[in-house]
């Protein structure tokens, strides 16, 4: 396990160096940094495979590595994309730690309440937008919206507020 997650490590540092640069330009030096090393990880991956117990969570995770081999690797084709999931899984883990709490919604109309305004919630936090103030500006202007266009412009990457401090 230690000899993958070093070969991990090394994409990760990869990332790090190229976090900054355009789209394009990542997708370059990904194919010619990363590649060679995830070519590695791939093969060493299928050269272990058959040293450790097939009922071992090592075989588990060697496996599930190898058989998630195309959407691991996928990063690599769009400079826009990240190496991880982990920004999607920490914006949905407050909804997914109380999702419990909202089983005790009276209605279908209060959970679909709920759920709109999670969603509002976390799009402007996902854009930089202090919560609070976005759902004060949009409380306040959502009943002066007649069009699309009116509506779309509520939304949190077209807002005027400030956006938040990163931290």
């Amino acid at each position: 396990a230690d000899v993958a997650i070093g070969k991990i490590r090394k994409l990760y540092a990869i990332e790090k160096r190229i976090e900054k640069l355009p789209p394009e330009e990542k997708t370059r030096q990904r194919q010619q940094l990363a590649q060679p090393v995830l070519d590695d990880l791939k093969a060493w991956l299928e050269k272990n495979s058959t040293r450790v117990p097939r009922d071992s969570l090592t075989y588990k995770a060697i496996q599930y590595t190898l058989n998630q081999w195309e959407l691991l690797t996928g990063y690599l084709a769009d400079g826009r994309l990240n190496i991880s999931n982990a920004l999607a899984e920490n914006a949905i883990r407050p909804f997914a730690v109380g999702r419990r709490n909202w089983l005790f919604a009276d209605t279908p109309r209060g959970a679909k309440a709920s759920a709109t305004t999670y969603s509002l919630i976390e799009t402007a936090k996902a854009n930089g937008v202090e919560p609070f103030a976005y759902l004060h500006h949009v409380l306040q202007h959502i009943g002066n919206a007649r069009t699309v266009e009116d509506i779309e412009a509520l939304l949190p990457w077209k807002t005027p507020l400030k956006k938040m401090q990163e931290g």
